[in-house]
């Protein structure tokens, strides 16, 4: 087998590793402005795509089709974005005689409609949210979108059908909202999935968001995973995810569990997948949408089971059978945080930040693991998604987790851009987060109340030290200005009191 990853960033360097430990060669693909990322100096191969637009590139499936056939590659793993739902790529994989590491064109586009994903888990026996179970079209009219709104009850929510990450959704919380809130989902959807159309459902006020992940073998094995907690969203984008859920009870994990393998099993689907949930503060659970791929914080799940989701990926594209205990997956041992971390200035509302990276120095130590995607030298372009790395912090409890997460933080530098660092420091320090009182609109309800507050705040230490650097630089010039030998004479200085300190008992 040698697998080509249709993918870049964090997570292509993660499925690079988990191909060299098993002994796999590999081959990368890479934009123009790629040409110096981490993953291309990482994978045994690369061939270049397209220019840095991802529509000219990572999201050609042709020309990731012909690398594979030029490389020699006998297996695609398509990573998460870009292409990795795109049912027409798996196709087109299969089609090219080459195995998709993840769940067949079929599945992909059985879950890929958020409206027929309702139906199936529907006929499934699993609840889903109250809402419109067929899509409004591009000649629905006004009225007829109304009447099923008035049906479907406000509060509700206006989705894409395609999608996902917040994106062609929008919140209605009274019928005069509602016309201009779907027309600007559409507008929203299109741009971003080539599909505008949209559905409305029901909002459940103040949710967790909980979501189950999913191994499917050849032979008809499905094996759910512990929960993660993915109530931690900004404008409905996770940035914090955990597991186990403080919401969640282990007879409500195997309820959870149960309906997710259901859904996986109605669909025939295999490879890994995620079920997300909607957790009403009753206990109540519902459907919210089925993710075909492998998820951006799967990296929580391997931290609490010990089993590695990327191996089994590419162990169930070569036709083997799922060996893994159930009770092993459904049963956390400790817990683990993930803090995705992006080159975005949150004092100016978590605008990207490209630019060069001078210099990067990734936290470590006991139960720290750093899935990063860049290194010191590279630029970070605009073209994609600003997530430079996936910070997780594993302990024996959350206390210690929440504790060891902060430790991590303050250790992690990147010099010449801006990155979300410090809002994670801060939001470490937060009350309701520590206690665990939150729900998915946790996030922006505390970021609305900070009206504005910076976010890299000087410690008395950093203070000290800023007055001690401005002084050093006045006496410098001043003695250049004077004509002195200040500069030589003050690097004397440095060595006499050092060797001083050396002989100092």
């Amino acid at each position: 087998m040698k697998i080509l990853v249709a993918n870049r960033g964090e997570i292509a360097v993660r499925v690079i590793r988990a191909c060299r430990e098993m002994g796999i060669p590999t081959v990368a693909v890479y934009s123009e402005c790629d040409r110096q990322a981490r993953h291309v100096r990482e994978a045994d191969q690369a061939f270049a795509i397209g220019p840095g637009e991802a529509a000219k590139s990572y999201l050609r499936i042709d020309a990731i089709v012909e690398v594979a056939r030029r490389s020699g590659a006998t297996a695609v793993h398509p990573g998460y974005g870009f292409l990795a739902e795109n049912a027409r790529f798996a196709a087109a994989c299969r089609d090219a005689g080459l195995t998709f590491i993840g769940p067949s064109p079929e599945a992909i586009s059985a879950m890929g409609s958020k409206t027929a994903a309702r139906k199936i888990a529907l006929e499934a026996g699993v609840p889903v949210v109250p809402g419109t179970e067929t899509p409004f079209d591009a000649e629905a009219s006004d009225e007829e979108m109304r009447a099923a709104a008035d049906r479907v009850g406000y509060p509700l929510v206006v989705k894409a059908v395609a999608g996902g990450g917040g994106k062609g959704m929008r919140v209605v919380d009274a019928p005069a909202a509602l016309i201009p809130a779907i027309h600007t989902a559409r507008s929203e959807a299109g741009s971003a999935f080539g599909d505008s159309a949209v559905y409305l459902e029901r909002q459940i006020v103040k949710p967790r968001h909980i979501e189950i992940q999913l191994l499917g073998d050849a032979h008809g094995t499905v094996i759910p995973f512990v929960e993660r907690e993915c109530s931690i969203q900004r404008r409905h984008q996770k940035v914090v995810e955990e597991s186990p859920s403080l919401a969640v009870t282990p007879d409500l994990r195997r309820r959870m569990a149960a309906s997710a393998a259901a859904v996986a099993r109605a669909v025939g689907y295999t490879n890994a997948g995620t079920i997300e949930f909607l957790l009403d503060d009753d206990g109540s659970f519902y459907f919210l949408e089925m993710n075909t791929r492998l998820q951006v914080e799967h990296p929580v799940t391997e931290m609490v089971t010990s089993i590695d989701l990327v191996h089994w990926q590419i162990r169930i594209a070569r036709g083997e059978p799922l060996d893994i205990d159930p009770e092993r997956a459904l049963t956390p041992h400790g817990h683990a945080i993930e803090c995705r971390i992006y080159a975005e200035d949150p004092d100016l509302g978590f605008m990207p930040s490209p630019g060069l990276i001078r210099g990067i120095r990734p936290a470590a130590g006991p139960g720290v693991r750093d899935d990063g995607g860049v290194s010191e030298g590279y630029t970070v372009p605009v073209f994609y998604d600003s997530m430079i790395a996936k910070l997780v912090a594993r302990a024996a409890d959350r206390p210690e987790a929440i504790a060891r997460m902060a430790r991590a933080l303050a250790e992690y530098e990147v010099l010449g851009i801006r990155t979300t660092i410090p809002f994670f420091l801060w939001l470490m320090r937060q009350p309701d987060y520590i206690e665990g009182r939150y729900d998915t609109t946790y996030l922006d309800r505390l970021l609305a109340s900070r009206a504005g507050e910076s976010f890299n705040e000087l410690t008395e230490a950093d203070e000290e030290l800023a007055a001690m650097a401005t002084g050093l630089d006045a006496f410098m010039r001043a003695r250049a200005v004077a004509g002195g030998d200040g500069p030589v004479r003050l690097q004397g200085m440095w060595k006499h009191a050092a060797r001083r300190e050396a002989l100092s008992p």
